[in-house]
């Protein structure tokens, strides 16, 4: 019996040429396996092989799509594949982004069965899962050992035509017929949930979090300000390499010679907006000249020494919790009394 054919798609890091220093390379193809292939490729061994590796630097896809996509395109086809596999892209952004956008192309233009792997809240599962069979898998590639026989469990059941579990649903409605109407079964629920019983919604909703607000500040003439971002308000040349987006962390900034931002003493980190004007001037961001102002006249009792930044773009849930706990209890450590907290 002959094997599938295997196209596989990874971005820079994986293919081994390098990181964010290395991440506007455009796209280029290899014949065979490269980076985590190899561990598809052994668990594949007995029904696949992957014939080619098209490989292309994130940067490059986000700000090249139109003629990256063409190329990749034409990569992906000249190896004549039956499958094609993108990532696992685990929660960076915009390796997701461009896997998803891959996974796209495929199936519009040449209508294969596409599987990937991601992180649940990569920005680039919620825009391209309809496109592909996408396995959920951990924050970071720490967990790749778990991703690939996930993935690789999804692609055998491809290739032999059975019933496709195991991936994030597609968010595709389908027409079902319940035995019984909506009324009946709604009331059913809500006898059940009023009798403490259990029940299984049909909707489930997103669970969010309920934070209760802090008391009001009594005298702002007497109190300590901080100033938090995470709308990416790094000093010139972005000394912590904080990434635009997916950030890993955050950073820590001294104000005490800074009276106001200019092109040379500050930029912004973030890739999800357009930066023009907060290179221009960070304070746009950031409105350090604003509160020193009001320090001066006496309008806040003092500034503290430092200001906190990351970039909110496709930062997972997870990620910005914990920075948030970390600055949070910095800030209280110190004796801050109220945050100005600023966004995009």
């Amino acid at each position: 019996m002959s094997k599938t054919r295997i196209v596989h798609y990874i971005n820079q890091f994986y293919a081994g040429i390098g990181g964010e220093d290395k991440a506007d390379v455009p796209p280029e193809k290899r014949d065979g396996i490269v980076g985590p292939g190899m561990a598809l490729s052994k668990a594949l061994e007995d029904v696949a092989e992957i014939v080619g590796t098209v490989i292309c630097g994130d940067s490059y896809f986000s700000e090249n799509e139109e003629s990256a996509s063409k190329v990749i395109l034409d990569m992906i086809k000249s190896y004549d594949p039956e499958l094609v596999v993108v990532g696992p892209a685990f929660n960076a952004g915009r390796y997701g982004v461009a896997a998803g956008g891959v996974a796209k192309l495929v199936t519009e233009n040449l209508e294969l069965p596409v599987v990937g792997g991601m992180y649940i809240e990569n920005p680039g599962l919620e825009m391209y899962k309809k496109y592909g069979y996408f396995v959920e898998t951990g924050n970071s590639a720490a967990t790749m050992k778990k991703a690939i026989p996930d993935m690789v469990a999804v692609i055998k059941q491809v290739i032999a035509g059975e019933e496709v579990t195991g991936y994030v649903p597609k968010g595709i409605r389908v027409n079902f017929f319940a035995e019984e109407r909506g009324s009946k079964r709604a009331v059913d629920m809500l006898l059940k949930k009023i009798k403490g019983e259990e029940f299984q919604t049909e909707y489930p909703m997103p669970v969010f979090d309920r934070v209760d607000p802090q008391p009001a500040i009594k005298d702002m003439k007497k109190a300590k300000i901080a100033l938090v971002s995470s709308g990416g308000p790094v000093p010139k040349g972005n000394p912590d390499h904080i990434e635009s987006s997916s950030a890993s962390k955050f950073g820590k900034y001294s104000l005490k010679d800074i009276d106001n931002f200019d092109s040379s003493n500050g930029e912004t980190a973030h890739g999800g907006y357009d930066p023009v004007y907060a290179n221009e001037d960070l304070d746009r961001v950031l409105p350090v000249d604003v509160i020193k102002e009001m320090l001066k006249a006496g309008e806040i009792g003092s500034l503290h020494d430092y200001w906190y930044a990351t970039v909110g773009n496709g930062t997972s849930v997870a990620n910005a919790k914990k920075f948030g706990k970390a600055i949070a209890e910095e800030l209280k450590a110190d004796g801050v009394d109220g945050v100005i907290l600023t966004s995009t």
